[in-house]
């Protein structure tokens, strides 16, 4: 049992109290046979450690299981080799469905009512996979976090994809305007999303159609995550490489423009990767944006516990 006092533990903003980290220590000598995942799910599932979405928080859990071990107050079972192993990403094959299509050239009216469509169903949800690959510059990419998948629709035809996803974990300038503490940060991220993917199709050449879609999706993506995940965000971002744009849409679409990127990064821990600066662009979805994430009021699909 944890008897000395000494600093606290805290894990993704939460504070563990002696009493917690004893019953942790307790449940992980209860049942040894469980696996390193199952014992997080069981002690989050008993702490009511949530994600913003109602989800266990398996990976925060982990961490902290590891730092206990580290600090020899506990001892974990060995990894099993099965999750260690590394499986290749699946390779997306490109099949007739998107194949480029008759140039579609004009204004808004000439392609008739535009809307953005949530993808639902695994056929969908190939299909849009297929076109971000083959038509993004970055290709595509599994998302992270609480995700969105868009298509962007017209009495024409399938215009294009977009998709939001969970936030970037650090990003100085962002940090310098949103004005919270690293605490409120690590806690209230996920009401923070990424546009991580937006393109329109090299055959679609439609006048002011990237800040009309943005306009659509920002009146109705609170309701949106709402729906799928259990909570609204409050703040969307993202990255423009200058390479390749300048942001055009994101601006027309009254997106506020921060600055640039350092380009160098955390991975993860004792990892970093370098990347070409981007533009940082960002989008209040609430009014209290920022009162909001620089308190503990956020509140996600469960109604208890901490997030």
């Amino acid at each position: 049992m944890f008897r000395k006092r000494g600093a606290p533990i805290v894990q993704c903003a939460r504070e563990f109290s002696r009493q917690e980290l004893d019953e942790i220590q307790e449940t992980v000598g209860l049942f040894p046979g469980l696996s390193r995942s199952e014992l997080a799910k069981t002690i989050c599932e008993h702490l009511e450690w949530m994600t913003a979405a109602g989800g266990y928080k398996i990976d925060a859990c982990l961490n902290l299981l590891e730092k206990l071990e580290a600090k020899g107050a506990l001892e974990l079972p060995g990894k099993r080799e099965e999750q260690c192993v590394k499986r290749p990403p699946k390779s997306i094959a490109l099949t007739p469905m998107t194949e480029p299509q008759p140039e579609i050239v004009g204004n808004l009216e000439d392609v008739g009512p535009v809307k953005v469509k949530v993808v639902k169903d695994g056929e969908m949800t190939a299909l849009w996979n297929e076109y971000v690959y083959r038509y993004h510059y970055l290709g595509y990419k599994k998302p992270f976090g609480c995700f969105l998948r868009y298509f962007i629709e017209s009495a024409r035809g399938l215009l294009g994809c977009l998709m939001f996803a969970g936030a970037s974990k650090n990003v100085a300038g962002r940090e310098q305007w949103i004005g919270w503490t690293k605490s409120q940060r690590v806690r209230n991220l996920a009401w923070v999303i990424n546009n991580g993917r937006f393109v329109i199709f090299p055959w679609v050449q439609v006048k002011n159609l990237g800040s009309h879609v943005l306009g659509q999706v920002a009146r109705r993506i609170k309701k949106d995550y709402q729906k799928r995940w259990g909570y609204s965000p409050v703040v969307a971002e993202t990255f423009v490489d200058p390479l390749y744009f300048d942001g055009t849409c994101y601006k027309a679409a009254n997106w506020q423009y921060l600055g640039m990127t350092t380009g160098e990064g955390l991975a993860r821990k004792g990892k970093t990767y370098s990347s070409s600066p981007k533009k940082i662009f960002v989008m209040p979805l609430v009014k209290n944006w920022r009162s909001l994430l620089c308190s503990e009021q956020l509140e996600g699909k469960v109604d208890h516990g901490r997030i």
